[in-house]
């Protein structure tokens, strides 16, 4: 196929793909643990802690540090990617989250052989990849455009989400359906909000979130990592 924009679609749709081998349907991030602590009990109160995540905390913090590493991939500073990938590991609020990343990032650094032309991915030696920035550097150097590689990450990030609030508040498979069609305008704000948010500007505080996710550590019952 010659055709770079159809090229950069599909490039797309298999990285957000649900069969994508990255272990996403095992996590949570702190939302099972918030269905236990009963603050999230039903559709809307889902789509609230979705959108909250989605808006206050990877908007404003981790995806400012997504988009430096997709350019530092994009134009072949490994300095700036590595250096973008250690800040996205040390951002973790949480050992469980952290762990979550690291491993999703050992997971799609895996498939970085099988993209011709993310080869030179593979070159970077002892390198522990965060789980956003093994995806930004892929995409960049597979050629999916960025304001299209970045509403992927979004939207396998929304799904994930949705799933796991599907099996656990619980809901239906039709709640589902119009939780994501809820969060589509939420995900096109966040990369808004995301690309005008310069590193030195990039934070959050989720002190909901954490709380959570410690918490969850110690969930007596529980079907996700995190």
């Amino acid at each position: 196929m010659h055709d770079p924009k159809l090229n950069s679609l599909l490039s797309a749709l298999h990285l957000a793909s649900p069969a994508l081998p990255v272990g996403g349907f095992a996590y949570s991030q702190g939302l099972e643990q918030a269905i236990e602590d009963r603050w999230v009990t039903d559709m809307e109160h889902t789509y609230v802690w979705i959108r909250d995540g989605l808006l206050l905390n990877l908007a404003r913090q981790e995806l400012p540090w997504w988009l430096h590493c997709y350019e530092a991939a994009s134009q072949q500073q490994w300095d700036a990617l590595i250096d973008g990938n250690q800040q996205l590991s040390a951002m973790r609020e949480t050992a469980e989250l952290r762990l979550e990343s690291v491993q999703m990032g050992y997971s799609m650094a895996k498939l970085f052989a099988q993209w011709p032309l993310a080869q030179v991915l593979t070159e970077l030696k002892d390198v522990t990849w965060s789980y956003p920035a093994a995806y930004a550097a892929l995409a960049a150097c597979t050629g999916v455009e960025k304001e299209t590689a970045l509403a992927a990450y979004l939207w396998s990030w929304a799904e994930n989400q949705v799933l796991a609030a599907m099996k656990t508040v619980p809901l239906g498979q039709i709640e589902g359906q119009q939780l994501l069609h809820r969060l589509k305008q939420d995900i096109a704000k966040a990369c808004l909000i995301a690309q005008s948010t310069s590193i030195a500007e990039a934070g959050s505080a989720p002190f909901g979130l954490a709380l959570a996710s410690t918490r969850h550590e110690t969930q007596y019952s529980r079907l996700f990592r995190s």
